[in-house]
This record gives structure tokens, C-alpha cells and sequence, in this order.
């Protein structure tokens, strides 16, 4: 019994002693000391339209440079309605003009995608899920097998016939968009969108496939601390977290409050990695332009 109240204190928070701190400063300076002991095992990024911005992609909220904002040329009865399954089904020129204005290839990854490829390298990165469907983690040579693209992809496409379902790559679409066509499926002629997922879609099947991996270890995620950069810090105890019933111990959350390029680099410079992630983004993005 008392190895049980143990193994519960200490694993779930449940019973006995709250679980000892993992960071000893809630800080910068604590998580970079976190990261560089050997406890520090796994780390999991979740991102959003925020690590792309500085590459030149707009976020969608952001008024005056949001993408909702700026979408008054494409004659819509509404500015979500450009995401809408239903809308494209009938209407999927103004989605595809969009497409020419924001599609991958255009645009290079930024120093927070570089900052977790160097996370990979280093092999720290146990998963990154991102929201973002501009495909950037990829081109930063994140492994796909290390990725979960909760929104889709540009980087896949098929037909949306059900009795097709004909897949493409990203050069057969990206051959379409520019030449202002509607892509079409070569075998049954049926509409044919990027894998990205739209308003009145499921998200895709493997992360509801990653979900299920982690609900066995929830506890372990609720007490992991929690490094959010950005300009809107996260609410107390996380909501990041999966939600359990009931409720753990909150996680140790540290905020960062600025641009994510610049907290990445804060962060590197505290780990003694500035210099080798900043020789990592000039040298790809030397090979991006060649």
C-alpha cells in the first residue's frame, strides 16, 4: 500500500506529498537548466500560426494584417467562408487564388522552426503537432514520422469523390494553382483539394491516432512543465493540457512574452546553442535560395 501512495504521489499528484518541482526557477533561465540535466528526456511542441509570421505568412485573427482581414477582393459572404468544405465544394475559385498568394515553396522556415530541428538533432524532440498547413516543419527537416499536422497538409492532395479519393503530390498541385486552374482529378475528373482540413472536416487520422498513444499517460503530461513563447501567454494550469477527471496538481507554466524567433533565440543563447542554430538557419536558407 504504501509503494501504491508512492508510485500515485509521485507519478499522478494523487494522495501523500505534492510531486516534487521540476524546474527550480520559473523562469528562462530554469527551463534552459531543465533542458540541460539529464532528466529532461522528451519535449513536445505544440505550434501554431505564430511561428510563421515572421517568414512573410499572416496568422488569420491578427486585425488589419490577419488573413480574415484581407480578404474583401475574393467576393465572399463571409470571410470563413473561404475554409468552408461546403463553400469550396460549389465555390473553390476564391480558395485557390488564395492558394497562389500563400503557397509552400514561397516562403522560407524561421528560427523557431530551425529550434526544433535542433530540439531533433539533439534528440530532445519526442513530437511536434502543429496547426499550421504551410508545411515549414517539414521544409526545416523535422521527420515526418516526428510530426503531427493537426490542420492537414498543402504537401498532399487527393480527389474528393468518395468512390476515387485519387491522391496527389505537392508538384502536381502546385502545377495547377499556378496556371489558375481548378485542380481537377486526372481519373475521374472530381474536384481535387489540398489535405488541409476545412471548416465541417474531421481532423486528420493520425492525430486522433496520437491522442489515444498519450491517454495513457495523461497524469505525466499535466505535471510536465510548460515553456509558452509568444505574446499571449497561456491560462493558469495550462490549457494546453489533455483534461482529466479530476483535475491534477497544475503544471509548472513559464511565460515568455514577445515573438517566437526572438524567445528562441533567448532560449538557445541560455543553452549555449545560438551560435549553432543561428550557422543552422543560414546555412539552410543558403540552400533554400541556391
Amino acid at each position: 500500500v504504501e509503494l501504491l501512495r508512492t508510485l500515485l504521489s509521485r507519478t499522478l499528484g494523487l494522495g501523500g506529498d505534492k510531486p516534487e518541482p521540476v524546474l527550480d526557477e520559473l523562469s528562462l533561465q530554469g527551463v534552459s537548466r531543465f533542458l540541460k540535466s539529464d532528466r529532461c528526456k522528451n519535449i513536445v511542441c505544440m505550434v501554431g500560426a505564430g511561428i510563421s509570421t515572421s517568414a512573410g505568412i499572416p496568422d488569420f485573427r491578427s486585425p488589419g494584417t490577419g488573413l480574415y482581414s484581407n480578404l474583401q477582393s475574393y467576393d465572399l459572404p463571409y470571410p470563413e467562408a473561404i475554409f468552408e468544405i461546403g463553400f469550396f465544394k460549389k465555390h473553390p475559385e476564391p480558395f485557390f487564388a488564395l492558394a497562389r498568394e500563400l503557397y509552400p515553396g514561397q516562403f522560407k522556415p524561421t528560427v523557431c522552426h530551425y529550434f526544433m530541428r535542433l530540439l531533433q538533432d539533439k534528440g530532445l524532440l519526442l513530437r511536434c503537432y502543429t496547426q499550421n498547413i504551410d508545411t515549414l516543419e517539414r521544409v526545416a527537416g523535422l521527420d515526418p514520422e516526428l510530426l503531427v499536422e493537426a490542420h492537414g497538409t498543402f504537401f498532399t492532395s487527393q480527389c474528393l469523390r468518395p468512390s476515387c479519393r485519387q491522391r496527389y503530390g505537392l508538384a502536381w498541385m502546385r502545377e495547377r494553382i499556378f496556371s489558375s486552374l481548378v485542380p481537377k482529378c486526372e481519373k475521374c475528373q472530381g474536384l481535387v483539394k489540398p489535405d488541409i482540413v476545412f471548416f465541417g472536416e474531421n481532423l486528420p487520422s493520425r492525430f486522433f491516432a496520437f491522442l489515444e498513444s498519450v491517454s495513457g499517460v495523461t497524469g505525466a503530461l499535466n505535471l510536465a512543465p510548460y515553456l509558452n513563447l509568444g505574446y499571449s501567454p497561456l491560462p493558469p494550469s495550462s490549457a494546453a493540457a489533455p483534461p482529466l477527471s479530476p483535475p491534477l496538481s497544475p503544471p509548472e507554466d513559464v511565460a515568455w512574452l514577445g515573438d517566437c524567433d526572438t524567445g528562441c533565440l533567448a532560449l538557445a543563447e541560455l543553452l549555449g546553442w545560438k551560435e549553432e542554430l543561428e550557422e543552422l538557419v543560414r546555412r539552410e536558407h543558403m540552400a533554400i535560395d541556391a
